[in-house]
């Protein structure tokens, strides 16, 4: 027997397809829809796994401060607060506080919120979203990478076992995600390159373009099959099943559409890219999706990253960094590097990267006064839950998101 317990009459989301406007206008509400339920509950357990890995093996977590007065990313993504008349920053990252707790603790992280006022519509891009950022004393690059590794097969392992059947709910890919066990691919950044502009690249590219121009024969002949039933003499029941199999099949097609119109465009960008640049978001998604499992990339140009970033004793131009991007187009979900723990040389860096060298005074004491070789990472929540649910846009991924055109609620 069911007992009424409050009504609920004139509810907006009804059992019909509604755009993602409409859904986002609702999110209140859209939240008790079993796919966001589902997907809730992969971010629960992303976000318990994270603090269980950590906490299980020696780290300290550090509140690091949401306010913040120097930039640790570029500046042109800093949102800036007045505070009681001096100008601060919502903290793009918890890393440089981070580093002072390091030379103290010697293995720590941070969680929380993070802010970068990025002018970017595309579906890896939030304004606000929740990182994690180990910092570990006494390590090489390697050992980041093996840390880095072990970590994220660690939190799929946890998905896999406690939210199987929300995965399956979401159609996810599964067998996918039980091959997410170390070793991960590396490459070097050079490496990336060469991979970019190769014709294995473009001619991986060019099969692309012919399997979407294929989708989207079959997704417009479905189109009016269903649009010649319509206009026929049906139920009513089918006729509503057939309205919302119309509206995710148009949206399909759209997506479709402008794959087909963006191919061109990143296999040229791929083919013309030099040495030098840091990697695009379709360079990123070019990378891995010609993997299968996580790929790391290393050794980025020193002229395209992080002033903090240490430089290769070995080789100048480049830092001791790297990327992780996930599988299947997801790109990157981590972002990390050893740290530059010589004061002449970090100094050298803010001033190149046009910083105040002044505003970063503590931070350069970390070295002045003793530093140790030491490096970290941050791990995008949203970008990784995305990945691992098979969502197109990380907006699906946090209850309410917050994005440059819009905030909703």
């Amino acid at each position: 027997d069911a007992k009424v317990v409050a009504p609920a009459d004139g509810y907006p989301i009804t059992p019909k397809t509604h755009g993602i406007d409409f859904l986002l206008k609702h999110r209140h509400l859209h939240l008790r829809s079993q796919g966001q339920w589902c997907i809730g509950k992969v971010r629960h357990t992303v976000i318990d796994a994270i603090r269980r890995f950590y906490n299980d093996n020696g780290y300290t977590l550090i509140d690091t401060p949401v306010l913040t007065a120097v930039a640790g990313e570029e500046k042109q993504s800093l949102f800036e607060v007045d505070y009681f008349g001096d100008p601060l920053h919502l903290s793009q990252t918890g890393q440089l506080h981070l580093e002072a707790a390091a030379m103290s603790y010697g293995k720590v992280y941070c969680f929380g919120p993070t802010f970068r006022a990025e002018k970017s519509k595309t579906r890896r891009h939030l304004t606000e979203f929740w990182m994690v950022e180990p910092e570990v004393a006494y390590i090489d690059l390697d050992g980041l990478l093996e840390l880095a590794e072990n970590f994220v097969s660690f939190v799929v392992a946890r998905v896999l076992e406690d939210n199987r059947s929300q995965l399956g709910t979401l159609g996810a890919d599964i067998a996918a995600l039980e091959k997410i066990k170390p070793p991960f691919y590396r490459l070097t950044y050079t490496d990336a390159v060469e991979i970019l502009t190769s014709e294995k690249a473009r001619g991986f590219l060019a099969g692309q373009l012919e399997e979407l121009k294929s989708r989207k024969q079959q997704i417009e002949s479905r189109i009016a099959e269903v649009e010649e039933e319509q206009a026929g003499q049906i139920k009513q029941w089918k006729r509503d099943k057939n309205a919302a199999e119309l509206i995710e099949l148009r949206g399909e097609l759209a997506e479709v559409d402008t794959r087909i119109e963006n191919n061109p465009k990143h296999a040229q960008l791929a083919a013309e890219f030099r040495w030098g640049k840091d990697l695009g978001g379709s360079d990123e998604t070019i990378i891995s999706q010609m993997h299968d499992k996580p790929v790391f990339v290393t050794h980025y140009p020193k002229q395209a990253k992080a002033f903090y970033m240490k430089a290769d004793r070995e080789n100048a131009k480049v830092v001791l960094n790297f990327d992780l991007l996930a599988p299947a187009g997801f790109g990157e979900i981590i972002g990390g590097s050893m740290r530059e723990d010589d004061h002449d040389r970090l100094v050298s860096r803010i001033k190149e990267q046009d910083l105040e060298v002044e505003n970063y005074k503590w931070y350069l004491d970390l070295r002045k006064y003793g530093s140790v070789p030491h490096g970290g990472f941050g791990l995008g929540v949203e970008r990784t839950v995305a990945w691992i649910t098979g969502q197109k846009h990380i907006r699906q991924c946090i209850p309410f998101p917050r994005m440059m055109d819009k905030v909703y609620i």
